[in-house]
């Protein structure tokens, strides 16, 4: 086994893993966007970042081994990556359209409006209305909404590929050594997770700090929007 080589593989893993989540907003801006509309602690972004996280690594990590396993060649590990890219692009922008329907719909539901009310002696005011006929109904869909994301984003993650891991990591280290695939996996893995939960923790506390009151009941569209962008972004190679 070449060391030297070996720890080329794991800084180039750390810069790739980096980088290729830095500069894809996919990784990062649904959490941030998702987080902000359902009131998600932070400490639950967190925890849903990370595992929509791993099953991103993770799912790339099993195709490498398996296709290392089985000595399958690296233009049809390559191919099938294509292919789950693909899906997962689709996937990510059909749920967003999904999501900025529905909050359109929820946003004209509620919107307000006023009714007048006349006295005795010409005298009139208005007092605001919303629309709470339906007040039960919409709470409960919100309610199935919001327990649904975090399991619709893992799935949609779960389907994401990491493109580099496999052509530039795995298989150089492959023939090398099985340690070796497993400590550039592995640090690509770490660098992965880092990078995601650091820049959504950094996103959302600076948007503490923001107010967006007037944005309120369109809170759910602009996330809708957020992640049909990113879906947007995977198919068209951004």
């Amino acid at each position: 086994m070449d060391e030297t080589t070996i720890t080329t593989l794991a800084g180039t893993a750390v810069l790739l893993g980096f980088f290729h989540t830095l500069f894809g907003p996919d990784h990062y801006l649904p959490f941030v966007a998702m987080s902000r509309i359902g009131r998600w602690s932070l400490p639950k972004t967190v925890v849903i970042t990370l595992v929509c996280g791993v099953g991103h690594v993770g799912s790339s990590v099993v195709l490498g081994l398996l296709g290392i396993a089985l000595g399958t060649a690296l233009i049809q590990l390559e191919w099938f990556e294509g292919l789950r890219g693909n899906l997962a692009g689709w996937l990510l922008l059909g749920f967003g359209l999904a999501y900025t329907i529905w909050g359109v719909r929820r946003a004209i539901r509620n919107q307000p409006h006023t009714h007048a009310h006349v006295h005795e002696g010409g005298l009139a005011h208005t007092h605001p209305h919303g629309h709470v006929a339906d007040h039960a109904h919409v709470h409960t869909a919100e309610e199935k909404a919001a327990s649904m994301t975090p399991w619709i984003l893992f799935t949609i993650f779960v389907f994401g590929p990491c493109e580099p891991l496999i052509p530039l990591l795995m298989y150089p280290a492959a023939k090398l050594s099985l340690w070796g695939v497993a400590l550039v996996a592995l640090v690509f893995a770490v660098t992965t997770l880092a990078t995601m939960t650091t820049i959504v923790v950094v996103v959302c506390l600076g948007l503490t700090k923001a107010s967006f009151a007037r944005l309120e009941r369109y809170g759910h569209v602009v996330a809708g929007l957020v992640v049909t962008a990113c879906g947007a972004a995977i198919q068209l190679g951004l």
